[in-house]
């Protein structure tokens, strides 16, 4: 998280002072963690002294909302902010509501949704709008070459596994995974976690049918609940203010986590995980840890300090998909140093493949925020579709803008990519290619319950490398559904699950995850082709 105590100061309605008020009421970051990255690696990040909505003279927010959340009736009358970044003018935080809207529930309960909005409307933003700024830099580097981003974490979060161990052993194989690639690739790695915030999932049929029953579909715990039943699959607006505390508790840990210590470089060693201490990927593990010690010892031993903040804290963001906009307008303050709008729901945003559409809402609304965004993209993308869409959602050609993030399976990789990266180059845009192999490699196990086959998932990794080599553009990242849990949801890996073992540790309710030892192989065999990639550079050079 690049955060410091000038960015803690904020509340949604007013200017405050330069003070450090709590993340929430509820959980204090002590004034103590600080970050501040080592310009060596990164550009400096400009501080702001206050993130707040628009004054109270001047109403920020529309009038509630109609009965339904999908309602696509005209916006209330909001005042719009004409952008530093040249955002047109006709764009508001509630602006979506004149597009069509896929992908949203309809809530039953209009009073009851509108004060649960208005609830939101008056709570204290998640994220600051100078992180969301920083992560965006550190994004401009991965388009160059310069950084690699590790984007990873839950398919979806849920209220009954919300807890501290395992938002802790998430937190901690991203820390494991990203020492494995800082170490191979000898670049910066760029950790946001699918976390404090990744609960609202698209579904591809409305509606799900079991034993001749027909209920609406499980959209995620801050829509509906997962239980087939007629009662739980009913929206309720009162899931997203439980969501909300939910992702604030979970970024208050995490940011305790990545500035108080835990994630110094010195206990590289101590980031194990009890059930990968004695596997084949637990054993390379510790081998580059204590390479990692040496290179400290030595520069310890040469005088170089081991207390500066680029060796005791490390930076970590959060992201999630772009899915219900209700919560996510509601979240929406303009920044009073760039008289900008972010959602301050997270620091990173991505629109999914079934919500991309150039004039639907969920395009309408990220166009007008700004923080980094992410583009889900599948075999299925036009590449003149594409570069419309970056030029409605980065018409400044602002680099760390945008990410696309490419899901389709090897082989419709090697086909498809190539023609996708051509024509983002034609037009001159710049951008972050990453790659998500976790979505186009899908299939159901005889024991009816979905699985990715790990093997699958490395040929994706793979084949987006080898595209990338040949159209001598830059990999820029990784996007995954991961657990720092001991699940077996994903087959295959060296330490290999089966289809026989799914049913004994599968806790996901909803897409199949891999588990931390899967995620660590993974993230080996990345560093290798990291590795490979600058000596080949290197070689170049000479």
């Amino acid at each position: 998280m690049a955060f410091s105590s000038t960015h803690n100061s904020l509340l949604p309605n007013k200017a405050l002072a330069s003070q450090s008020p709590p993340l929430s009421s509820s959980s204090t970051i002590p004034s103590n963690l600080t970050i501040n990255p080592s310009k060596s690696l990164f550009r400096s990040v400009q501080r702001i002294s206050a993130v707040h909505a628009a004054d109270s003279s001047k109403p920020l927010k529309p009038t509630p909302p109609s009965a339904t959340a999908s309602a696509t009736a005209a916006p209330a009358a909001t005042p719009t902010v004409k952008s530093k970044e040249g955002v047109p003018p006709k764009w508001s935080p509630d602006s979506w509501r004149s597009k069509k809207a896929l992908q949203l529930p309809e809530y039953p309960n209009k009073e009851e949704l509108d004060s649960v909005l208005k609830t939101l409307d008056a709570f204290p933003p998640i994220v600051f709008a100078g992180e969301a700024r920083s992560l965006e830099e550190r994004l401009a580097e991965a388009a160059t070459g310069n950084a690699f981003l590790l984007q990873g974490g839950d398919c979806a979060e849920s209220f009954k596994e919300f807890n501290a161990n395992n938002i802790r052993d998430t937190f901690r194989i991203l820390l494991q995974m990203g020492a494995v690639l800082m170490f191979g690739g000898q670049m910066p790695v760029i950790k946001v976690g699918r976390m404090a915030g990744q609960f609202a999932k698209p579904r591809s049929d409305p509606f799900e049918e079991k034993n001749g029953v027909k209920l609406p579909s499980y959209r995620g715990d801050n829509i509906n609940g997962d239980s087939f039943d007629e009662k739980s699959r009913i929206p309720d607006p009162q899931r997203m203010i439980r969501a909300y505390c939910q992702s604030a508790a979970t970024l208050n840990l995490l940011r305790a986590f990545a500035t108080g210590g835990y994630a110094a470089m010195q206990r590289v060693t101590q980031w194990n995980l009890d059930f990968t201490e004695h596997s084949e990927q637990g054993d390379r593990y510790r081998e580059l840890a204590h390479r990692v010690d040496e290179a400290l010892g030595f520069m310890s031993a040469a005088g170089l300090t081991m207390d500066h903040p680029i060796m005791t804290t490390t930076e970590f963001w959060t992201s999630h998909e772009c899915l219900l906009l209700p919560y996510e307008q509601s979240l929406t303050r303009l920044d009073s140093t760039s008289g900008l709008y972010y959602d301050c729901s997270a620091h990173f945003l991505w629109a999914g493949e079934r919500t991309r559409q150039l004039d639907g809402a969920h395009v309408e609304f990220l166009r007008g925020i700004a923080n980094p965004l992410g583009i889900k993209v599948s075999d299925k993308m036009d590449p003149n579709e594409l570069v419309k869409l970056i030029d409605i959602l980065n018409p400044q050609n602002k680099p760390g803008r945008i990410t696309i993030i490419t899901r389709m399976g090897a082989e419709n990789m090697r086909v498809k990519l190539p023609h996708l990266i051509r024509a983002v180059r034609r037009a001159g845009q710049i951008v972050t290619w990453v790659s998500d192999p976790m979505h186009g490699n899908t299939i159901k196990a005889p024991c009816g319950l979905k699985t990715r086959p790990f093997d699958a998932i490395r040929a994706e990794v793979r084949a987006f490398f080898d595209v990338h080599e040949q159209e001598g553009s830059h990999p820029g990242g990784v996007h995954l559904e991961m657990t720092g849990q001991n699940v077996t949801e994903c087959i295959g890996g060296s330490r290999t699950v089966t289809f026989d073992d799914l049913s004994s540790r599968y806790h996901t309710h909803c897409d199949p995850r891999l588990n931390a030892s899967q995620s660590l192989e993974l993230a080996f065999i990345i560093a290798e082709r990291l590795r490979k990639r600058r000596l080949g550079s290197q070689k170049s050079l000479v």
